[in-house]
């Protein structure tokens, strides 16, 4: 069972209690037909009033929702004949970041995204979803091998940042992330981004500077997260509430300050209730995308990107 949000409570505990009728009517045969049917078209209101109105801390929790799908499930639903590629060439395989080569509606892509885990060990291994140096080295190597070979690129984003640990650091954290910024910055290759889940800081844009950037209609893109502002801001992380009000990190409010290109729809309550029918939103997004870049020349396309990312932002003299 998927564990309930903390502003899922009022739908949890009315849904208990028509259970709790529907069972009681079997066990004792009276006939609270008409009880249960107003408390359920209650329910369905209640759940449309919480959904419909989801505030941005909500958002948050969504976001980092335990069961919400990861890359490997979007790969396993949308992408055929997958082959993961490993390794940066350089030192060795960041299991925080997975990637390699398949085919959508089959046409040949290459697919790159951050992996977070399923359970404590899982998560331990893959460092919780936070690349190393190495990881972006093996993103960027996938991707230059993808533009050499004419395949367009598909970067899935859930990353509440890069590792900031001293080894990720010895091993230059900064300049991997810069170079994957530069690199993608004149890919020729159309290329697609898309937030699934948390889109935290650099660990985040080093997969982020394509012709497209989408977000997951209950994922967040910031610079950091709402806690490490809450404690710069106020010296307090439990302000994360109120940090994320602040920031403007959802997706509604990136989209109307131009940084993102369009929202995918999530199933009611998350795309964690229905992962296949999300898989299958996130592939409409990409085929769209691709088509659309499909009649710009490699020159067009580095433009485009470019433009893009120059337009962000306000500047005063």
């Amino acid at each position: 069972m998927v564990k309930p949000l903390p502003f899922e409570e009022p739908i949890i505990k009315l849904h208990d209690k028509i259970e709790e009728l529907k069972t009681y009517t079997k066990q004792a045969d009276v006939d609270l037909t008409d009880e249960i049917t107003t408390l359920e078209e209650r329910l369905e209101q209640l759940r449309k009033e919480i959904y419909s109105n989801l505030q941005p801390w909500d958002r948050v929790q969504i976001a980092r929702h335990s069961a919400r799908p990861t890359t490997y499930d979007y790969i396993d639903a949308i992408v055929t004949d997958f082959i993961e590629l490993h390794g940066d060439r350089t030192y060795g395989d960041d299991a925080a970041i997975v990637g390699g080569i398949g085919r959508i509606e089959g046409n040949p892509v290459t697919i790159i995204g951050h992996q977070r885990g399923r359970d404590t060990k899982e998560n331990v291994r893959r460092n919780f979803g936070m690349p190393h140096p190495e990881g972006y080295r093996k993103a960027l190597r996938l991707m230059k091998q993808a533009e050499q070979f004419g395949r367009p690129i598909i970067c899935l984003i859930d990353t509440k940042g890069a590792y900031p640990g001293k080894a990720a650091e010895e091993r230059g954290q900064s300049e991997a992330i810069a170079r994957n910024l530069i690199e993608m910055a004149d890919l020729k290759v159309p290329v697609v981004s898309i937030i699934i889940g948390e889109g935290g800081s650099g660990g985040a844009l080093a997969l982020g500077v394509g012709n497209h950037v989408h977000m997951l209609e209950n994922s967040t893109y910031s610079v950091i997260s709402p806690e490490g502002a809450a404690s710069i801001l106020w010296k307090d992380a439990t302000m994360a509430r109120k940090a994320a009000e602040s920031m403007k990190i959802t997706a509604p409010d990136l989209q109307q300050m131009g940084i993102i290109d369009a929202i995918i729809p999530e199933a009611e309550g998350g795309a964690h209730l229905d992962k296949k029918q999300q898989a299958e939103f996130i592939k409409e997004t990409i085929v769209a995308s691709f088509k659309e870049l499909a009649n710009l020349t490699q020159e067009e396309l580095v433009s485009q990107r470019y433009e893009k990312f120059a337009k962000i932002g306000a500047f005063s003299s």
